[in-house]
Parts: structure tokens; sequence; C-alpha cells
């Protein structure tokens, strides 16, 4: 066993490997020397205090600048007030009660620097509240036994990732019994790999990493351990690329003179060039004899939906069947109508050579789901649209031969293989479709194990947005005109869309709130929105709501009511924010925008202008400008370009979230890689994995990265490949 595999139980006292797992989960040897320090501190600086939130736990850098004795006001007895100061004179007050205050009074005297850690909060008059830590741990730089002063003074202070009752340096101490016991470590990289790129070996970066000497051993650890991290995640999806092209599927070659054909002509309008090319990488992968494994990529409106459906046509016509995942009911019913309308009477089979087209979801009734179930066992559906419904087992095809996957990020690789595994014998085609444009990099390392097709150019007939910010606590009369708005277009004929973040009842809501700042009001509700709008503003309108909790024949009465015009005003929740297309919608105005990521909110304003009506976007917020959450939106606002936005929502994301940690609940493999920042790493990693991979596709003379690879196998952190 290496041991970078050693629990932690066998290599710290217990105390301290139970703090470990319980507050970090961090397990084996190998995570503790992965846990890296968050940032350094320099003895010779103090660390501005400027970051600071409530009830964080925060760990600060300062001196002791004074201390008070103050009397207990309601009882006997005295308590202490440490004054820290930082390099730019802002200060934190730390607090001491009883025994713990006596003893914090002998080791913190007026010159002293150190670490504190602890929950901070603010107290005092309301016109002046100070920062304050209540009971802090601290460490005192000047207690450490360090035989060079001046070493010790230039050599930068790891600070780690803590949490409650556990401190950074109680983490650097354990992290320090590892080291000082750790012996010999078989480097998983070649010499020679590492000679090209100028990397230390493992040991030793590990060694500059938590115990530098200077901030270039920071350097030189952070380059060698962003390339391990970059190469093996290369080297996992381009085995598996390997891999899902060792097995066979069955070829599903264009025919000609079949539905395919028929529908091009019956096209009302001519495919983009991107369209095009895409079309024929699409169908030169059906025609093998391996399963295709690609992502279809693009803008909002690019026209993703019409070239999976000739790929889909293009299996059907070979004789097989073609299933198209979606991540909502919303969105499976409208993949549903929009894919039964382009067919026309290619749908309803018979005479014109046509299919059925079918659809499962998983709150269907009884004999509406019998049905579904029979066309897609017996073929009569050559193409089947769904939910997750769609993955369990009793559902069963008569030949399947192509997965459409909308909005991978919704599904996990369990449910991935969930629909592989219904084809006897081999694998489907697999298309992915994500209309959250990502920057190559992301696209590299995110789905590796995918050819990438880009859609970038949008269809004629696509009217330019046009976005605003409505501060609607600064310039009400702002939001009293967005309303007037309103008027205005239902009163040209057109329809709009109203987003709330949530429902209506802060228990079990929907809506993505984590994406926005700190705001202690509560979110907006469609149905107080809805309700207030009718009453108020747009009384008189034909004002309908719909969200995910409503059941699924009101839901798809309300889209079918909105999608005819019988609707002037639709109040909803996100479950509109990719597939929904009402091409007469030419308003889009999002309520507390700020809850939002900047791909939602991207994907949100891909609603309208889809039917050569010019759009508007409104984005309501109560945030002030200069504010981080006022920038983001500001960002929106000032582009239609996904991918730029796309960089702007990744910058502000932890790395985990772009691979999926968050998802699967697990940690993020990444710790020092960047992927918007890091291309060169990325580039070079996968090029030397896919050399390495090409000469010994196994790595039997690699044993020490088979180990690594195997590791990130084993603990179940592989599933974040896919769920992105």
């Amino acid at each position: 066993m290496s041991r970078f595999d050693e629990p932690l139980s066998k290599a710290l006292d217990p105390k301290t490997a139970k703090l470990l797992h319980s507050v970090l989960d961090l397990e084996t040897v190998g995570d503790l020397l992965r846990h890296y320090p968050r940032r350094y501190a320099e003895r010779g600086e103090l660390t501005s205090l400027d970051a600071l939130e409530v009830d964080e736990h925060v760990t600060v850098v300062g001196e002791v600048t004074r201390l008070m004795r103050k009397p207990m006001r309601n009882r006997g007895g005295t308590w202490l007030e440490v004054e820290v100061v930082d390099g730019t004179g802002k200060k934190i007050y730390l607090s001491f009660f009883g025994k713990g205050s006596h003893v914090a009074e002998s080791r913190l005297k007026t010159g002293r620097r150190g670490m504190f850690a602890g929950k901070v909060g603010l107290f005092g008059a309301r016109a002046t509240p100070r920062w304050q830590l209540t009971h802090p741990e601290f460490e005192l730089f000047e207690e450490e036994a360090e035989a060079n002063a001046a070493e010790f003074a230039a050599a930068p202070v790891p600070i780690y990732p803590a949490g409650k009752d556990l401190t950074p340096w109680a983490i650097r101490r354990a992290v320090g019994v590892v080291l000082d016991t750790l012996g010999p470590l078989e480097d998983p990289l070649p010499a020679e790999l590492r000679r090209r790129h100028e990397l230390p070996d493992l040991a030793d970066a590990l060694v500059a990493v938590h115990r530098p000497r200077d901030f270039g051993d920071v350097t030189r650890a952070r380059k060698r351990l962003k390339f391990d991290e970059a190469f093996v995640l290369q080297a996992v999806l381009l085995q598996r690329r390997a891999a899902a092209v060792a097995w066979p599927a069955k070829a599903r070659p264009r025919v000609a003179g079949g539905m395919l054909a028929a529908f091009d002509e019956r096209l009302p309008f001519s495919l983009t060039e991107g369209q095009a090319a895409v079309g024929e990488e699409i169908a030169a992968d059906l025609a093998m004899e391996h399963p295709m494994h690609r992502l279809l990529q693009g803008e909002v409106g690019a026209g993703k939906t019409v070239v999976a459906l000739r790929a889909m046509l293009q299996v059907v016509d070979a004789g097989g069947q073609a299933v198209l995942l979606a991540p909502t009911e919303v969105l499976a019913q409208q993949h549903h109508r929009s894919i039964t309308s382009m067919l026309g009477d290619l749908a309803a089979g018979g005479m014109f050579g046509g299919t059925a087209v079918g659809l499962l979801t998983g709150s269907m009734g009884t004999a509406a789901r019998r049905s579904a179930l029979l066309d897609a066992a017996s073929g009569t559906a050559g193409i089947v649209v769904g939910t997750h419904a769609l993955l369990q087992e009793h559902v069963q095809f008569a030949d399947l031969g192509l997965v459409v996957v909308d909005e991978q990020h919704r599904f996990g690789v369990e449910q991935r293989d969930a629909l592989r595994e219904k084809v006897s014998g081999g694998r489907p085609h697999v298309l992915v479709m994500t209309a959250t444009p990502i920057p190559r990099t992301v696209a590299m390392t995110v789905f590796g194990d995918l050819e990438v097709s880009t859609l970038s150019q949008l269809p004629s007939g696509r009217a330019p947005i046009t976005t605003h910010v409505v501060p609607a606590a600064e310039k009400p009369h702002y939001l009293e005109r967005t309303w007037e708005r309103v008027r205005e277009e239902v009163g040209l004929g057109r329809q709009a869309y109203i987003v709330c973040p949530r429902i209506g009842d802060l228990e079990g809501d929907e809506g993505d709130l984590a994406a926005g700042d700190d705001d202690k009001r509560p979110p907006l509700a469609v149905l107080e929105v809805a309700e207030m709008l009718a009453s108020g503003p747009l009384h008189g309108l034909r004002v309908e709501v719909l969200h995910g909790k409503l059941p699924p024949e009101e839901k798809d009465a309300i889209m079918r009511a909105f999608s005819q015009g019988a609707v002037d005003v639709l109040v909803a929740t996100t479950v509109i924010e990719v597939g929904v297309d009402v091409p007469n919608s030419s308003v889009m105005i999002i309520m507390d925008a700020d809850r939002f990521g900047v791909s939602q909110l991207h994907q949100l304003r891909g609603r309208v202008g889809r039917g050569g009506l010019p759009g508007l976007c409104l984005l309501v917020t109560e945030f002030p400008a200069g504010t981080p959450a006022r920038e983001r939106l500001e960002a929106v606002a000032s582009t239609l370009d996904g991918f730029e936005l796309s960089r702007v929502d990744l910058e502000q994301r932890r790395e985990g979230d772009v691979l999926g940690a968050a998802q699967s609940g697990k940690r993020s493999s990444l710790k020092m890689l960047q992927l918007l920042r890091d291309e060169d790493v990325i580039v070079a990693a996968r090029e030397e994995a896919a050399a390495l991979l090409t000469a010994d596709p196994e790595l039997s003379s690699l044993p020490g990265l088979r180990a690594e690879i195997d590791r990130l196998l084993a603990d179940e952190r592989a599933g974040y490949l896919e769920k992105t």
C-alpha cells in the first residue's frame, strides 16, 4: 500500500485524525498532503482586514497593539479585550473571558505578532461598529522555534482552509508530522517528462508547498502540482474515450430518400453554415461501428435542436430509435411539442413513412404511460422524449441507436449509463447538448472524453436583444416604467415573461438562490408577484403562473396557452430557462436578477427575440452600483456573447463547481488548477498524457501513475467528470 493511502488514524493522534475527518473530510495521508494552503502570510507584513464577513470563520494576521481589562456589567470580575492591527491600520478586537482571559493576557503582549482564528462578528454602536473575535485560537510567530531568525522572518506562513474547532496551525502541525515520516515517494511522472517541463519531484513539491523557504518555492511547487492535476485528469478522460471507441455500436448511415431527406425538403428555412457543418460531423460519426460521443454546444438560439433532430432522423431511417433525455417535465413537453411541430405529417407515420414521437415522464397517467412504454418497446415510436423516467429498468426499446442528452450537467454518470445499458451487444451513439457555451480549456477538461462541436452562428430572423439593469431601490420609477413597457408590448400583440427566484413558500422551493450575493430579504416569489401585478400595474392583462410544483397536465396546458397567445404575461420560475420557444414573446423581466448566475441569466434572456421581434430583457435588482452583484448584472447587460459571459461566470465560481463536485457531493480533485488561467498547463498535460497512453495504454510501465489514476477512480470521485 502506498503511503498516500495510509489512513490518518494511523499516521496521527486519534483526536487530530478525527477532527480532520469530521471537519474537512480528509481520510488518508494523501488527502492531507493535497489539502494545500489557501494563501501564505508573510511574518514581516500584516494581512488586511478588508475582506471580513459577519459569522465567517476567519484567520487574520496582525500585531497586538493594546490590552484592556474591563469590568463585567451584570456580574463581578473582568474580561480581557485585545486590540490587533493589520498593516493598513485597520483594527480587530479579541475578547477573552474567565480563565481563558488570564492565559491570553500572559501570552499576548504589545508588539507580538501572530495568527488569530475564530468566528468574526460586529459589536458596538451602529454608527461605528467594530470587528470582534470572541475567544479566538491564536499562535504567535515568535513562539516558533527557528534556528535562523532571518530565514524565519522571510519564510511564508501557510494558512490552510480550516473550520470550527480546527485551526490552520493545527492542520500545519498535522502536515508536518506526516512530512517528517513520509519517506521516499515513487514519482508518478516519468523523469524525462519532468525534465522537459522543468518540474520538481513530487516529494520536493509537497515539501515546498507546505514548508516553503520563500515564495519561489511556492511557485515551483504549484507548477508541479497543477501539472499533476491536469495530467491525471486528462489521462482518465483519454482512457475513457479509448474505452468508448473499443465498444461496438451499430452503424447508422444516411439512407437516401428517407425521413431526413423529406424533413430537409420541408424546412421553411435554410440551415446555417455551422448547422450544416456540424450535421456532417455527426452524420459521419453515426455511420461508424463504434459509439459516437460528441458534445454539441452553442449560443442560446443557435439551432441545436434542429441539428439533434436531423441526427435522430438519420438513426430512424437506418432502422433504429432515438431518445431525447431532458432534465425537467416542462422542457421534455416543450421538446415533444417542438419536434412534433417541426416534423409535421412526418410525425404521424403511416403513408408518409414517418414515425411516432413518444413522450414519457414520471407523472403521466397510467394509460398514457402504458401506451408510451408499449410504443418504445415495440419500435412504433422512433423518437422518444422524456425525463428521468426513461432511465427506469422496465423501460425497454426495440433498437436504441442514439441518446441525446439535453443539459448534461443535470445528469450524472450513473444515469447516462442506465440508458447505454438498454442496448444489447453494444452501445448507443451519444450526443450531449449544452446551451451554456464554455471556453476551450473548460471543454477540454470537463468534456475531454467527447468530441466537441460548436454552433456560434445564429439563424437568420433572430432579432437582437437589448438588456438593461433596473435598479429598483435607487430609482423606483424605473420599475414603474418596466411595467409600462410590458403593457406597451402586449398592446402591440406581443407577450412577456416575468421570472422570479422562488414559487411562494421558502420550504422546499425551487430556484437557484446560491448564485446571488448575501441578501437577508426573502427572494421574490412567483405567486406573490403574479398577484401583485394582476391586481396592480398589469391589471386587465391575462397573467398566468408556471412553476415546477404544478401538476404536469396544468403545466402543459399553461405552456400551450402561452404558446398559442392565450396568455399575455407568464410569471414563472426557471422552468422556462432552456428549450422553451414562443416566437411571439418579446420581453423578459427577471426579478431579483442578482440571485441568478451569469449563464442562467443568459439562458433566460434567450427566450425572447426568437421570432424576428426585437427582444428586451430587464434585470431588476435592489443592489446598488459598485457591488459585485450589480457588476455581474452589468456584465450580462453589456454583451450577448455567451462565450464571453461564460468566462465571467466561471471566474466567479469555484473550480469544483465547474467540474460538478457540488452536484456529486464529493470533493473536487482540482486543488491548484484553474481552468481559465492554466490553458498552457492543460494543453501540455493532454499532449503528454496522449503520448504516454499511445505507447502504453495500460500504463503498465508506470505503476505510480496507474496508482494515481486508480486512486481518483476508486474514491468514487470520477463521477464529477460527467456530472457537468
